[in-house]
């Protein structure tokens, strides 16, 4: 499989994870009873939004970072540091819909791979931009 192809997946993953979370969302709202458009309520409700809201938070640095990481470093280790995130916001996303405090873990694995992303298309992209 080309690797770039590999990256295209786990983007499409981490978007379908994201869609997932929105629906968890709306399945809350309907639950608590909290009718559109209040964001406030039931305890349990505001712990799904505010973690459907914190993971697009994140997408908006991921996806950027991935592809310049996958063009700038390598396809192969995007993909498997892209995977690590999509992981890491399951846990985030299951933690703090439980129990804010159990949030941790999964931000912890999220944040890391998400940092070396980040990083990595910084010097891979300046590296590059030198000759």
């Amino acid at each position: 499989m080309d690797a770039t192809a590999l990256v295209d997946v786990v983007i499409a993953l981490a978007l379908i994870e994201y869609f997932a979370f929105g629906l968890l969302v709306g399945r809350a709202r309907g639950r608590f009873n909290v009718p559109a458009p209040a964001i406030a309520g039931h305890p349990t409700f505001e712990r799904t939004f505010r973690a459907h809201q914190n993971t697009l938070e994140q997408l908006i640095v991921f996806v950027p970072a991935i592809w310049i990481f996958a063009s700038t470093v390598s396809a192969e280790i995007a993909a498997g540091l892209g995977l690590l995130f999509v992981v890491g916001r399951a846990l985030y996303f299951r933690g703090y819909v439980a129990e804010a405090a159990k949030r941790s873990a999964g931000f912890a694995i999220g944040a890391l791979a998400q940092l070396a992303l980040l990083l990595g298309a910084l010097i891979g992209a300046a590296l590059k931009a030198l000759g």
